[in-house]
Order: C-alpha cells, then sequence, then structure tokens
C-alpha cells in the first residue's frame, strides 16, 4: 500500500488526482494539504503542511508555486521524496528545487502525462535529424483559466528541441514586438487561452519543401492525474536524492 499526501487538494487539479487514488486499490491518501482547508474528501487537509504530524509515502502537489517553499521544508525535514507537478517557477524558486534534490528525492515535470514525454523524445530527434533547415515553431493552447504562459510543457518541448538544435536557440514569445525577418536559430514560442481546452501542444517543423508536424492533445485532465500517480509510485520507491523527472518513469515503464 503506498501512502500519498495532496498538496492543492481542494483544487481542480487535487480532487482529480484524489478520484484516481480512491479508485486505486494500491493507494491511500493519508492527508491533504491546502491553503483554504475545507473538506470536500474523507481525508484530514492542513492548511499548513507543518501541523501535520504523520508521515507518507509521497507528496503529490498541483498547488501554486507560492506553496513551494514550505513544501520543501517539510518533505525536507521528514525525508519524504515529492512530486512537484505544478507550474510557473520563478528561476529562484527551480533554485529552491535544486538544493532539495540533494536532500531529499524530487520529481518535476511540466508535464505529467506519458504522452507527452514521448513526444519530448520525438522532438529531440526531430530537432537533429532537421537541423537548422527547418524553422521551430511552437503552439501551446489551455483553458482560459490557466494563469501562465507560455505552459511549462511548451518550454519543455522548446528545450528538447534547442539541445538537439545545431545552434544556439533563441526563444521569441509572440510575434508582437518583433519588427524583423525571422531568424534561423529562432524558436517561436505562442499561446492560446480560451474556452475549455485540456491542452494542446503542437511544434512545428517548417521547411522550404515540407512542413512536419508533431501534435498532443489531453482529451482529459485524468491523463494528468494518472501520470503523477504513475510517478508517486514510482518516486515511493526511491531513496537516493536527486532530480527526478519523467523521463525515469518511463523508461521503468518501458524496462529500460
Amino acid at each position: 500500500m503506498y501512502r500519498f499526501i495532496i498538496s492543492g487538494c481542494n483544487g481542480h487539479m487535487g480532487q482529480v488526482v484524489a478520484s484516481i487514488c480512491q479508485e486505486n486499490a494500491q493507494v491511500e491518501i493519508t492527508a491533504g494539504f491546502n491553503r483554504t482547508p475545507m473538506q470536500k474528501n474523507d481525508f484530514p487537509v492542513y492548511a499548513d503542511p507543518m501541523e501535520f504530524s504523520g508521515t507518507a509515502d509521497a507528496v503529490i502537489d498541483f498547488s501554486n508555486p507560492a506553496n513551494l517553499t514550505s513544501l520543501l521544508r517539510w518533505c525536507t525535514e521528514k525525508q519524504i521524496p515529492i512530486v512537484l507537478c505544478t507550474t510557473g517557477y520563478s528561476a529562484e524558486q527551480l533554485s529552491e528545487i535544486e538544493s532539495a534534490a540533494k536532500k531529499i528525492p524530487v520529481f518535476r515535470s511540466g508535464n505529467m502525462s506519458l504522452g507527452i514525454n514521448l513526444l519530448v523524445e520525438l522532438v529531440k530527434k526531430a530537432s537533429a535529424v532537421l537541423g537548422s533547415d527547418y524553422d521551430i515553431e511552437i503552439v501551446e493552447r489551455h483553458h482560459n483559466r490557466k494563469v501562465d504562459a507560455p505552459s511549462g510543457t511548451a518550454i519543455m518541448l522548446a528545450d528538447a528541441a534547442a539541445c538537439s538544435a545545431p545552434y544556439e536557440a533563441q526563444y521569441v514569445y509572440d510575434r508582437q514586438n518583433v519588427r524583423k525577418r525571422r531568424e534561423k536559430n529562432e524558436i517561436g514560442i505562442s499561446a492560446v487561452r480560451g474556452g475549455n481546452i485540456v491542452g494542446d501542444h503542437e511544434v512545428i517543423f517548417a521547411g522550404s519543401q515540407e512542413v512536419v508536424e508533431l501534435k498532443h492533445s489531453a482529451l482529459s485532465r485524468d491523463v494528468f492525474a494518472e501520470g503523477a500517480v504513475k510517478a508517486a509510485i514510482f518516486m515511493s520507491n526511491i531513496k537516493t536524492p536527486g532530480l527526478y523527472n519523467m523521463k525515469n518513469v518511463l523508461a521503468e515503464v518501458l524496462g529500460q
């Protein structure tokens, strides 16, 4: 039996994670953390992690970047792995995550979908093969409630393309302020917000004679919750401090 804590348990994604966990006979939710600790489920909820004196095998965080410091402090003191599914961290917070990973196992991914993380690997290969002869553009679409732009997944995909490209990439976010011809080393990133779009990501490799497109569409938020639970199960068995991501989970799934 795996015992998990859900941070942001009263939010939309937190509730989806709780539902996925309750359907899994291998999983038990021992507590939830939420700034407004109203009771929505049959497990105790705490506004401050330090109020909870119990333990768990892992923490799943779908909350807000503002909660990061208190979560990492609690997990470090308890020596509990954490799965960070939240996006929109600042550079200082990313440094904070790296520091915590020297003391405890920390999982962080801009997207919890196994499909998206497979797409990341395909983008790396496409960028290496197509090289500087193809312009790279990334378009991401999300619901109108998402506050950060571009999405963490769009940055993941841009980083994947950049690491295999034969040039030092420059990210260009939209183009309303760019009054010049597109440079060969640019990776364009555009964000769309509207309606109830769960999450669409498209990577376009545009050449002079052809266009190659790699795309992923999430049909339900369940895919992110299921990925988070898979990551938490994986992290529950990790004892060595370090920074882990979905590539590690994929390797285990594929038996590599």
